[in-house]
């Protein structure tokens, strides 16, 4: 009995130890189920039983019997998953700047035996474990790495507690980071980044759209000047086509008439229309004489109609006679005799003139 009351003594002792320095109370030592011999293991929890001092079994959920005075409940583990809150505490990245962070933590007991008798208070480790990686793992990243790869940091905070809690009998899930405080100087530097890194991006945004504009106003005019050229090209094509199209078509009437008049001439009475049409046309342009220039020259007597008339008439038999048919000597004689006779009447004409 005494042995009992001096053991019941020290655990209250070093209950209340542990809470003076800040350590939480161990689960497993709050509240164990006293030997009734009968006893009813609720579902997800491991009761350890010590005979007579040693590590006996552990029970499983349901009906178990135990000896009285002999079997004692040591232990009870608790198989569902804890969650525990990780106190804020203070850290130093890589680029010398101080944060404070905090962080839950998800973690499971596998083994009842180890977490009973592989360590003291396993919550208790398992938390200073995990503060003590989370500064280490902080130590290796730079103040903008930190929030940029917090899955990454998180993952390996639990890689390094999986390690070391093994032998106890835990496993953590998973860690997440909750809150990070940055120093506020700190804080005002990295505002002024974000903005400044903004004003960036928008500067560099509004002189791709300058640029993309001026792109665009170069191929509008390039494309507005290929146009224009294309038509001027086919405008000119066109009006060459058109042309020459006139000048054919002028070409065919020109042949068309001559061919007609050479018709019209051979019939009867063809000289004295010719010699009509020759005559109007003389006295149509000996009136426009004096509008072209201010050199004329003019016939001895200029009121004598009849005589240009006649005139003109004797150049155009000239021109027109025709000549003895196989007989190329009188086609000479009579080309040369018509010549004498014009060269004469044009003598004669300037002479009139001269007296005149």
């Amino acid at each position: 009995m005494l042995a009992r009351a001096a053991r019941g003594t020290g655990a209250l002792l070093l209950r209340g130890s542990l809470q003076a320095s800040g350590r939480a109370p161990r689960r497993a030592s709050s509240g164990l189920p006293r030997n009734t011999v009968v006893l009813f293991v609720p579902q997800q929890e491991a009761w350890v039983v010590e005979r007579m001092g040693r590590f006996h079994r552990i029970l499983e959920p349901g009906l178990n019997v135990l000896i009285p005075v002999l079997d004692r409940i040591r232990y009870v583990q608790s198989l569902k998953e804890i969650v525990i809150n990780v106190p804020e505490q203070s850290a130093v990245t890589l680029d010398n700047v101080t944060l404070q962070i905090d962080g839950v933590l998800y973690l499971r007991i596998m083994d009842p035996y180890k977490a009973s008798y592989g360590v003291e208070d396993p919550e208790y480790a398992v938390t200073q474990l995990a503060q003590t990686t989370m500064r280490s793992e902080l130590g290796k990243l730079s103040l903008d790495k930190v929030f940029r790869e917090r899955e990454s940091l998180n993952a390996n905070i639990v890689d390094a507690i999986n390690q070391a809690a093994d032998c106890w009998g835990i496993r953590c899930l998973r860690y997440e980071i909750k809150d990070i405080h940055v120093p506020p100087r700190v804080k005002e530097s990295m505002q002024m980044q974000v903005e400044a890194e903004r004003r960036k991006r928008a500067t560099v945004l509004e002189s791709e759209g300058t640029r993309e504009s001026a792109i665009n106003v170069a191929e509008g005019k390039k494309q507005a000047q290929i146009l224009a050229s294309e038509a001027e090209k086919a405008e000119q094509i066109n009006q060459a086509a058109g042309e020459a199209s006139a000048v054919l078509a002028k070409a065919k009437a020109k042949a068309e008439a001559i061919r007609i008049l050479a018709a019209a001439l051979t019939q009867h009475n063809g000289d004295a229309a010719a010699s009509l049409t020759v005559a109007e046309q003389y006295v149509s342009a000996f009136s426009k004489l004096a509008k072209d220039s201010n050199t004329i020259l003019l016939p001895s007597n200029p009121s004598d109609v009849t005589s240009m008339v006649a005139q003109a008439m004797g150049v155009y038999g000239a021109l027109t006679k025709a000549p003895v048919p196989g007989s190329q000597d009188s086609v000479s004689r009579g080309n040369s005799r018509d010549v004498q006779d014009t060269d004469a009447s044009l003598v004669e004409e300037l002479d009139r003139v001269k007296l005149s």
